[in-house]
């Protein structure tokens, strides 16, 4: 973790070098003025000599403005680097993010990288800001102040060692204490935030429906395990300040009794006391100094593990060491294809490696195909060109099939080739660029109609986004918008129906020309009349596209040259509309249902 966090420090290395040297010519000037006013006392007001007044006292402005311009040059760099640290951090994150496969994604939630991105890396600049100041300037003082006092008198150091010892270890098991219960409140961050975000981005779900109290119920229960865990931690730490005063009064009840004796003693001046009391609170504040520094430093420790986790995540997709750079044509092949969410593969290596008899093995290899997997041993071909249906019930496999051809999830076992070569063996950039895919989930981002559409191909000119709008019957109505492809798109795209949503995404898609076009139930949100024209744009003009169409109705895919039916994660039928109504008994009560009933197969009595 260290070594991860301290590689972000990048160009800031040298600003993060001189705040110490800073820091420490502050303390030095800091820790000798209480010696020169001792002179100044000694020398100068009870001699009443006024020329040493003048002489110590400049020394002690001289020092003084050292001290203040160190001490502006320290916070200066201080800032500098910890803001720097903390922006390379977040780019970092970010950068590694986009890297991430929807696998590596799963293992996150949203919420948890919201947090690691805010709070957590907000706690590393904090702690690294006091690291370069306080760490130095706490631990420097304090060797200094303990020194001076030495050599003033070394017979009433004894009372700071004594208090040093309390002082360790009151504040030792205070922090020991505290560091456990911080681990889990930044855990308890993620789920407060998470309460947040999935309440915005439903807000219109949740008034439908009249949930703001369920809503409110659940972020308070969140916010309410978040105060438990700060109160317990604040009250343990709220004991620093009593055991700190504790400890100083009563050094400075012992300083004025053994110092009232030794001045009548004459072995110990007026101005020698008196600079003894500026260093015993130099002192115990730096020792308060570190022990904030400790509890600093155990919050960040949590935030500094989970910022770490997420730069040092390798991706479960990457490039491999020889890409191919080009995808000949838009042909598609399955061979004997497993693929499950999560570990299940990892799992089943497990059970494999462990001895069972052979009743146990077939049950947990049935086990593992029924009920892990959302794809089972599917295999078939697809011609380049050709377009492909594929229906089937919720939850049998449709999605989960064509996140597999653009490699937005590898296979658990067996092969998906593209171009007659496995995608494994493409360069992702090259892949996805030939496989374009409109997930069920239609994003747009806040800009222009325009700037959406050119994600697609950002050199494209007006006249490709216009033809792309065009096949996706989306230019009629963004012309008919007050600025036309100037138009602005709000956040989420909430000032656009979810049709011209879908449809904008279509356009968006056909703007990059791909070799296969994959249209996961993008067009539920149309009518069927729009459906049909998108449906024959896409046939007759682009047809030696491999076009892959996901739909609910069967309507939108009894044209394609053939239709795939899935159950369960199974292929039950690949054929022509005809072929399988004469052949497949699901297919045929999918039919059915639809055309006599004029209902949604998923929800058959």
């Amino acid at each position: 973790m260290i070594k991860t966090l301290f590689k972000q420090i990048g160009e800031y290395k040298t600003a993060s070098l001189l705040t110490p040297v800073f820091t420490g010519g502050e303390v030095v000037m800091d820790v000798l003025i209480p010696w020169v006013t001792a002179k100044l006392i000694d020398y100068g007001i009870s001699a009443g000599n006024l020329q040493n007044v003048y002489l110590y006292g400049s020394l002690m402005v001289g020092m003084a403005l050292l001290s203040l311009a160190f001490g502006i040059l320290a916070a200066r760099f201080a800032g500098y680097a910890s803001t720097g640290f903390a922006r390379n951090l977040r780019s970092a994150m970010y950068q590694n993010i986009q890297r991430f496969a929807f696998s590596d994604i799963d293992k996150y939630s949203t919420a948890g990288l919201v947090t690691r991105m805010t709070t957590d890396v907000n706690n590393l600049q904090n702690a690294y800001q006091q690291i370069l100041r306080v760490t130095v300037r706490a631990p420097f003082r304090l060797v200094l102040s303990i020194l001076m006092c030495l050599v003033i008198d070394a017979r009433l150091s004894v009372i700071f060692i004594v208090a040093l010892v309390i002082l360790a270890f009151s504040l030792g098991y205070i922090i020991s204490h505290v560091s456990r219960l911080f681990k889990s409140v930044y855990q308890q961050y993620d789920t407060l935030n998470q309460s947040v975000q999935e309440n915005v981005s439903a807000i219109r779900v949740v008034k439908a429906y009249v949930r703001e109290e369920h809503e409110n119920s659940k972020f308070a229960r969140a916010a309410e395990g978040l105060y438990r865990l700060f109160v317990r931690a604040e009250t343990l730490m709220a004991f620093n300040h009593p055991i700190m005063n504790m400890v100083v009064y009563g050094c400075i009840i012992a300083l004025s009794w053994f110092g009232a004796h030794y001045i009548v003693g004459g072995t110990l001046t007026t101005g020698e006391l008196t600079s003894l009391f500026t260093y015993v609170m130099s002192i115990l504040m730096s020792l308060m100094m570190l022990s904030m520094i400790f509890v600093m430093l155990t919050q960040s420790a949590a935030s500094g593990q989970r910022v770490a986790e997420v730069i040092d995540e390798v991706p479960d997709i990457e490039n491999p060491a020889q890409p191919l750079m080009q995808v000949p044509d838009g042909s598609i092949e399955l061979s004997h294809v497993w693929f499950a969410y999560g570990d299940t593969e990892k799992q089943q290596r497990e059970r494999d490696g462990q001895p069972k008899d052979g009743v146990v093995s077939a049950l947990l290899q049935q086990m593992d195909s029924e009920a892990d997997y959302a794809l089972k041993d599917l295999s078939l071909s697809i011609r380049s060109g050709e377009t492909i249906g594929v229906i089937g019930g919720t939850g049998s496999g449709k999605s989960s099939l064509v996140t597999l051809i653009s490699r937005l999830y590898d296979v658990s076992r067996g092969s998906v080739s593209v171009g007659g070569n496995d995608v494994r063996q493409y360069d992702l950039t090259v892949l996805r660029n030939a496989v374009s895919v409109v997930l069920q989930q239609n994003v747009l981002f806040s800009g222009t109609v325009l700037d959406n559409l050119r994600w697609g191909k950002p050199d494209a000119t007006l006249d490709e986004v216009r033809q792309a709008c065009r096949w996706a019957q989306a230019d009629e109505f963004v012309s008919q918008m007050p600025q036309g492809y100037d138009t602005h798109i709000e956040q989420g795209g909430t000032n656009v129906s979810g049709g011209q949503k879908q449809r904008l995404c279509i356009a968006r898609a056909l703007l990059k020309r791909p070799q296969i076009l994959v249209l996961d139930d993008s067009t539920s949100a149309c009518d069927t009349a729009t459906d049909a024209k998108i449906r024959r744009a896409l046939q007759q003009e682009i047809p030696g596209m491999t076009k892959l169409i996901i739909a609910q109705r069967i309507a939108s895919v009894k044209d394609c040259d053939r239709i795939l039916v899935l159950d369960n994660g199974r292929m039950t039928g690949f054929d022509t509309h005809e072929q399988l109504l004469k052949t497949n008994s699901l297919y045929q009560e999918i039919y059915q249902i639809q055309t006599e009933a004029g209902g949604d197969f998923d929800k058959k009595e």
